[in-house]
């Protein structure tokens, strides 16, 4: 009974994994075929009617593509559901499930902006640390099952900062984010907008949907207090810190060191696993760094 039931799960994991494979290349083949009767049939179509054509085998073939992809997707995670492993995905079809992902969170994603309008504090080496961290933020916003609507505001397109992040890091100009000279007020409402900022009074003990979250662009290796409290001032919205004081505790160690201070991508993933898991305490004990010193009480 139980070699029929490996069987089973093998015959459909391997079906799956065909599957994926196939949506891959749908549109390619889709392609194929269209020039293919176009061949045949320009001498008796016109031109107009031949573009017509093309584009309603182009509408066609992504529906399908849509479908299928759909489908799959349900049945991946029915069977995730039922304990049965999944097939092993190619690098390719895993980065296509990815850009859906991120693709679907532009529509109904927590929306999430990393303030620059901080940037010309910063000196050149503090720049490429922050663009170092815009590349691991959008990394783990691509990683992430339920990833976020993300925005870069107040971003020159002459800054010092945009040139570092095209140098540093590959494809930047393709990274499915906005990025915008805007600030966030001139996106969102201000009652809407909420800042995190360490030095903040308040903690955020619950995400609300409905809120934009924002993250304080800015490496400052001086240390200068207060600097993004005074920028949520200056724009006039509302100031949290993550709940560090309420579900941690300092943990005693050689150097006695203690710093509830992140960079914007560690507070970033944060907030990706609080709303994943519905836990603080769990996405602070995965991924508030050992370092700082604290352990969740």
């Amino acid at each position: 009974m139980s070699d029929s039931v490996s069987t089973s799960s093998d015959r459909t994991n391997g079906v799956l994994a065909m599957e994926l494979l196939r949506i891959d290349v749908l549109e390619e083949e889709g392609d194929d075929v269209l020039q293919g009767t176009t061949e045949r049939d320009h001498s008796s179509f016109s031109k107009n009617v031949l573009r017509k054509q093309r584009h309603w085998e182009r509408k066609l073939a992504a529906r399908k593509s849509k479908r299928k992809e759909e489908k799959l997707r349900r049945n991946l995670n029915r069977h995730s559901e039922e304990g049965v492993e999944q097939p092993r995905l190619t690098k390719r079809v895993m980065k296509a499930v990815a850009r859906e992902r991120l693709v679907e969170a532009r529509s109904g994603g927590l929306k999430v902006c990393v303030d620059l309008g901080m940037s010309h504090r910063m000196s050149g080496k503090e720049t490429s640390r922050l663009a170092a961290q815009l590349r691991r933020l959008y990394g783990a916003n691509k990683r992430a099952s339920k990833p976020f609507h993300l925005f870069l505001t107040s971003f020159r397109e002459d800054s010092r900062l945009l040139a570092e992040c095209v140098r540093m890091n590959a494809g930047f100009l393709e990274y499915m984010m906005e990025r915008t000279e805007q600030s966030c007020l001139e996106i969102f409402p201000p009652d809407h907008v909420v800042y995190l900022s360490p030095d903040a009074e308040e903690a955020l003990e619950r995400v609300d949907h409905d809120k934009v979250y924002v993250l304080g662009g800015l490496v400052d290796e001086s240390v200068q207090k207060t600097l993004s409290l005074s920028r949520a001032k200056e724009l006039g919205v509302r100031a949290v810190r993550l709940p560090i004081d309420e579900h941690m505790k300092k943990m005693p160690n050689e150097k006695n060191f203690h710093s509830k201070i992140l960079a914007i991508n560690q507070v970033f993933e944060i907030m990706l696993a609080v709303c994943d898991t519905g836990s603080w305490m769990q996405a602070l004990d995965e991924r508030f760094p050992r370092g700082k010193g604290y352990v969740v009480a």
